[in-house]
């Protein structure tokens, strides 16, 4: 449970999840300084969004100093600013639902901006810590609970008579994120006596696909959208998500935690050197086509015992990095990438008394399946089969795709409103196949006239050996928000994301993550920790 905590942590935007400036706080020119806490005057100024009414509007000051994160994520900013806390309630007509937006001013020092902050997993925005984070530097936030619970919470699913809830969904889906939007804008005006000077949207994983979803249907929400590792496609990935365990119990082969990582060290190893240096850090792992079959009959000390790696283990992991097909063998999904860590999908339970272990699902494409899909939050994925498997990834499709795909490549309006949209991904995301994004990047490009014309507005970059929502488990850094408003304010795309990772010794190194579809590559001199020792190059056509 505290592993599966450790990673629901990391859908909190990065620089907020690990105490980095999130971008300088300098102030706009000409914004007030000062900010009068003052409830009456917040209440007059908001208007409820089409289709929705207000429920009630509070206003209160709150000193700052230590901000605990609420609900199971937790996590702790410290040296936070005073700030007002503005809470507006709104429902939907007929929906019985209660959408919470919370937006924080800094009593004093703000920067001028609004910026608005994604959720995770199944919690629609944040728990406090990013927040706090955003106030600390200057910035004014909003975030929604869109009416439901916390990350791992799908007590709403469903309603008394067991259909799905499909005025929580859409909340979920998109429309609290875009209502949070206008309102946190008008409690920015009516707090500081002027609209923000530019509004930025800050999201990953689930928030990342928020973002992207703000793009596609609500183009002048923000100037600046970041979405890291998004969710998109999320009615196909996360059933696709399953498939470890689906293979798992159908080959009634489920290899330890020890063997899964064995067969990762070894693709890394055997792919690190593609680059030119070898330092742990697979700069282009969508190359990496290591054979699990060649680790048969190696030996892997596990906890003091000696195994075997078998040929059902291989196969076993051999399927999971091809990802789900169907029984005719066309691919549906990518698989967990090669380099990234398999027991996060493929997780098992600990040996009972007689030394048997069982799959041990990740709570989020559980959940998907159970409730959304069977109507039946007790659900036992372990039975499914590859075949029920199957017509269950057609069956999301078709019931969610419109609703919470978050995949339109049409990206023409928000790039015609003057949007940018800054993504970075993973290599090594275990939970969000990196492959998913680059697909849509693709799409994206098809539709709106080839890579040129959308790095106009929209630009990706891959994070050698960085996990879900994490450079590098968080020892890694990056500024990207600081990057998304020099584009947005001053017109620099930028070429490059300057990074930190953490080589295979544990140091940290330089990189400058490349703009897709380049990866980095060793110049063959220089120190390979440092960044100007690589070159972002096209790759190479295997």
């Amino acid at each position: 449970m505290k592993r599966f905590l450790t990673v629901l942590a990391a859908g909190l935007p990065l620089a907020a999840a690990v105490g980095l400036p999130m971008a300088s706080a300098q102030a706009a020119s000409g914004v007030p300084a000062t900010f009068a806490c003052a409830p009456a005057a917040v209440q007059a100024a908001v208007r409820a969004p089409d289709g929705t009414r207000v429920e009630s509007v509070t206003a209160v000051r709150r000193e700052g100093g230590t901000v605990q994160g609420g609900g199971i994520l937790g996590g702790t900013v410290t040296g936070v600013p005073a700030f007002c806390e503005v809470t507006v309630t709104l429902t939907h007509p007929d929906a019985d639902d209660h959408a919470r937006i919370q937006t924080w001013l800094p009593v004093t020092g703000w920067n001028g901006r609004f910026q608005a902050l994604g959720g995770s997993a199944y919690a629609a925005g944040d728990n406090g810590v990013g927040l706090a984070g955003a106030v600390k530097n200057g910035y004014a936030a909003t975030t929604t609970d869109a009416g439901l619970g916390d990350v791992v919470d799908v007590s709403w699913a469903l309603d008394a008579e067991g259909r799905v809830n499909g005025a929580l969904l859409e909340n979920l889906a998109s429309r609290s994120q875009h209502e949070a939007a206008l309102v946190g804008k008008q409690v920015v005006a009516a707090g500081y006596g002027s609209a923000a000077a530019y509004s930025y949207f800050n999201g990953c994983s689930t928030g990342g696909r928020q973002g992207y979803l703000e793009a596609q249907r609500y183009p002048d929400d923000f100037d600046g959208i970041l979405a890291n590792a998004p969710a998109v496609h999320w009615d196909e990935f996360e059933v696709a998500t399953l498939w470890p365990q689906v293979v798992m119990n159908n080959e009634r082969t489920y290899p330890s935690a020890c063997t899964f990582k064995a067969f990762t060290d070894a693709a890394v190893k055997a792919c690190d050197p593609l680059d030119g240096a070898v330092d742990g850090l697979v700069n282009d792992a969508a190359r990496c086509e290591f054979d699990p079959r060649r680790l048969i009959g190696t030996k892997v000390l596990c906890e003091g015992r000696e195994l075997t790696v078998t040929a059902a283990d291989a196969a076993v992991v051999r399927k999971i990095w091809d990802g789900p097909r169907t029984a005719s063998g066309r691919k549906l999904w990518s698989g967990v990438p090669v380099v990234a860590r398999l027991t996060g999908l493929a997780g098992t339970t600990p040996p009972d008394a007689a030394g048997q272990v069982k799959g041990a699902p990740f709570p989020v494409p559980q959940a998907w399946v159970a409730n959304w899909l069977e109507k039946q939050p007790a659900f036992d994925v372990s039975t499914l089969t590859y075949g029920r498997f199957e017509q269950l990834f057609a069956q999301s499709r078709a019931e969610y795709g419109s609703i919470i795909g978050s995949d339109d490549p049409d990206l023409s309006a928000f790039r015609a409103s003057g949007g940018k949209l800054l993504s970075w991904h993973g290599q090594a995301d275990e939970f969000i196949p990196t492959q998913g994004t680059v697909d849509y990047r693709r799409q994206v490009e098809r539709t709106m006239g080839g890579a040129k014309r959308v790095d106009d507005f929209y630009r990706l970059f891959l994070a050698p050996g960085t996990p879900h929502c994490g450079l590098n488990k968080g020892a890694g850094t990056v500024d990207d928000l600081g990057a998304l408003r020099a584009w947005v304010e001053q017109g620099k795309a930028p070429a490059t994301l300057p990074a930190t990772l953490v080589d295979a010794t544990g140091h940290s190194v330089a990189r400058d993550l490349c703009r897709y579809p380049r990866v980095s590559r060793y110049t063959g001199h220089g120190d390979p920790a440092a960044a100007n020792s690589f070159r972002c190059v096209l790759p190479t056509r295997s």
